[in-house]
């Protein structure tokens, strides 16, 4: 007996694979008419399911991993970092950076500027609007003045914060500060790196002069911590912070970062009864449990949550409580409370004051809070239906909508996630290859 001949890469007998080439021309074109409707939904849904792709897409960035690419702005790179300007700049969603180079780095440094008013300076070279080399060459009338991180943070006074941008002859483009008379200082020089419409960095000649930035600016350890809250609707905790001595470590923490949660005047004063009944050293815990020793923008508690030490923490205690968000509204849990955030009092890096409607309650003094649910129903005494009651039960009975509800459920009405939505449409245009 002689075997039967085999595929070359397949144990299986030819004969017994069927193969499409086997099928008559009709049977093709059938087949081809047949998938023709999905075929053209795929393509439909292909610019959707790009969409959608896009749409979760991160567009973040970081200034300082552009910038390490190009050692002719390290220094200015370093004082980015140094100046926490770094930090804010990567938060923004929409930013132009005018980048100094290291020669025009040491000019500026050479006024020998403290660390706070070089902040200020620097912040005048981060426009909050987005301008790619191109958009220099497109403004609208050849000049545009837009706002700076100066102005946009409250540093500035009046309008000193603006920067001129204007489309020079010769295909120059100038930069000003507002409050430099008009002047020009600097002109455009290159493109460093651009990621439309997200963030944009231009190299430009020299630094902005402008007297308002470089103005003498007391660091964070001059500001009074106790009298911006009091004029803000937060004198009552300010008081009992200067009655303990609680201040100090505050103050103590403001150079390197600090958070401070502060409850208002009147829920300070409805809680005052508990307050009088803590030891003096508890009075000091509770009030240092209101700041955490790190800068923690609202953008930063809406995006990570989580557990939060506070200035209270320590060796033997823990002192902590969770950060959780929902949507715009950001919230403060310990096992003994709920808080949340209702405003912002000042919000200056590497300092921020934050409104809540609640004292926070430590786990460690106060106990957890119980949940109560409501009591249940009385039961009612039974009674022993007639058949006149049983057809006036029938008729009033709501009548059965579950089609309703199945038709719903396969249409996805309402219910359909993002990520789903994604694979769904993914898994449509995947079929393109199988067809």
């Amino acid at each position: 007996m002689h075997d039967k001949p085999t595929h070359p890469l397949h144990s299986t007998p030819l004969h017994s694979t069927p193969l499409l080439v086997h099928k008559s021309t009709d049977t093709v074109t059938a087949a081809a008419m047949e998938n023709r409707p999905l075929l053209t939904t795929n393509l439909l849904l292909f610019p959707l399911l790009v969409l959608l792709l896009s749409s979760t897409t991160s567009h973040a960035h970081n200034i300082t991993r552009i910038l390490a690419k190009h050692p002719e702005f390290s220094t200015f790179n370093h004082y980015l970092t140094v100046t926490h300007l770094a930090a804010e700049i990567n938060r923004r969603q929409t930013i132009t950076v005018l980048a100094l180079d290291n020669s025009a780095m040491s000019s500026l440094l050479s006024k020998q500027l403290s660390v706070y008013t070089l902040r200020n300076v620097l912040s005048l070279h981060v426009l909050t609007d987005y301008f790619g080399s191109k958009k220099l060459h497109q403004i609208t009338n050849g000049t545009a003045l837009t706002s700076s991180m100066f102005q946009a943070t409250g540093s500035a006074p009046g309008s000193s914060g603006y920067v001129n941008v204007t489309d020079l002859k010769g295909g120059k483009v100038g930069f000003g500060a507002e409050d430099n008379d008009g002047k020009l200082d600097a002109t455009y020089v290159k493109s460093v790196a651009e990621f439309p419409y997200n963030i944009s960095v231009l190299q430009i000649s020299q630094v902005l002069n402008s007297d308002e930035a470089e103005a003498p600016t007391p660091g964070p350890s001059g500001l009074n911590l106790t009298a911006i809250m009091a004029k803000q609707g937060c004198k009552a905790f300010a008081d009992l912070l200067i009655a303990t001595g609680a201040h100090t470590t505050f103050e103590e923490n403001l150079d390197g970062g600090l958070t401070v949660f502060c409850p208002t005047d009147a829920v300070v004063n409805d809680f005052m009864p508990k307050y009088k009944n803590l030891t003096e050293a508890h009075k000091v815990s509770l009030l240092l449990y209101h700041g955490t020793p790190v800068y923690q923008s609202l953008q930063t508690l809406k995006s990570s949550n989580g557990v939060m030490n506070t200035l209270a923490t320590d060796g033997a205690s823990k002192y902590d409580f969770t950060v959780q968000n929902d949507g715009e509204i950001v919230t403060l849990k310990t096992k003994a409370t709920t808080a949340k955030i209702t405003g912002t009092l000042k919000d200056e890096e590497p300092l921020v004051i934050y409104k809540i409607n609640k004292v926070l309650l430590p786990i460690e003094l106060f106990k957890p809070e119980v949940e109560t649910e409501a009591p249940a129903p009385a039961p009612t005494p039974h009674k022993r239906k007639t058949k006149k009651d049983k057809d006036e039960a029938e008729a009033d009975a709501p009548v059965d909508d579950s089609e309703d509800q199945t038709a719903d459920n396969e249409n996805g009405v309402g219910r359909i996630s993002g990520g789903h939505l994604i694979w769904m449409v993914l898994s449509s245009c995947m079929g393109i290859f199988f067809i």
